[in-house]
């Protein structure tokens, strides 16, 4: 089983094109869905009591949601506006609500599981909690500049603790103050990663492992409609295939970037979650074999 951590929310996601209030959305739903194409996947956040229950039945329809606290108050919100080019997005509010006050807790059924994903939570709260399951074979964080900026020391603590992490180049360089990403990677890996993730947006990723560096393209798209969510639906098929195949050798932790690139390609394409709620397996297989041809040479 795969356990992920991290954010339920309502998005406000405004697009040149479109504007949409209050869709499903948050860095642990697209990561647990995007998982949940290759292995079942429980997923511990809160919700307030908004929460509403066309939602609620997506994600009980998807996910295991033993893990999934409700409280009284509002569910965490989040609005942002993207430039014409979809490739810069500014946070016009945050509201964390019932998050603020969430003290997480791993149902005992999920204790057992051997692959944990802690999207972009308090780094404080991922620590602590992955100290609560038995025996996990491979761990990974994600972050962002938030974290960075105010609470750096507990995200560098927090690579300290998993086995592998996934951020972006900007805050890859934020992190660690180098402005090249082998040595940021470097640094990383220093710091007590095994594995480091550079996601490069729609220039794909670059994947560190000691000596090595696998440079892994992202899948060519000409209409790319909202790229909310596209980084942890990357992070959710990585750990999902993983889990599935219940490997993590240096191959198969190659292939699962490509699944993640996959994945994270049919979350553009559509607004909100729609994108990984509309595919099937075979649109999976034909979407990798499309790539697979895209990179032959």
């Amino acid at each position: 089983m795969l356990t992920v951590f991290g954010s339920t929310a309502l998005d406000t996601i405004r697009t040149p094109e479109k504007t949409l209030k209050n869709v499903l959305g948050g860095a642990a739903t697209f990561a647990a869905i995007s998982a949940s194409h290759f292995i079942k996947s429980g997923l511990i956040a809160v919700i307030g009591n908004d929460f509403p229950k066309k939602y609620h039945n997506i994600l009980s329809k998807y996910l295991d949601l033993e893990g999934l606290v409700e409280l009284d108050g509002k569910t965490f919100r989040y609005d942002g506006k993207y430039d014409k080019t979809l490739s810069t997005r500014k946070t016009l509010k945050t509201e964390l609500n019932v998050l603020a006050d969430f003290k997480p807790t791993v149902p005992e059924s999920y204790r057992k599981s051997k692959f944990v994903y802690l999207a972009n939570n308090d780094p404080d709260q991922n620590v602590s909690i992955i100290k609560k399951f038995d025996d996990v074979k491979f761990s990974m964080c994600d972050t962002i500049e938030f974290w960075i900026q105010t609470k750096r020391n507990s995200v560098i603590k927090m690579i300290k603790s998993v086995d592998a992490v996934v951020i972006n180049d900007e805050e890859a360089k934020l992190l660690t103050k180098e402005h090249n990403l082998i040595k940021s990677a470097k640094k990383m890996m220093e710091w007590g990663a095994q594995y480091v993730i550079i996601k490069k947006g729609e220039h794909g990723s670059l994947f560190f492992f000691e000596d090595v560096i696998f440079p892994s393209v992202a899948f060519s798209l000409e209409n790319v409609v909202d790229p909310t969510g596209a980084g942890d639906s990357f992070a959710g098929a990585m750990i999902g295939y993983l889990a599935k195949m219940n490997n993590t050798n240096l191959s198969t932790i190659k292939k699962s970037i490509v699944y993640g690139n996959v994945l994270g390609s049919f979350a553009v394409e559509k607004y909100g979650l729609d994108g990984l709620l509309k595919i099937k397996k075979s649109d999976i297989a034909n979407r990798i074999k499309q790539y697979e041809e895209m990179v032959k040479f």
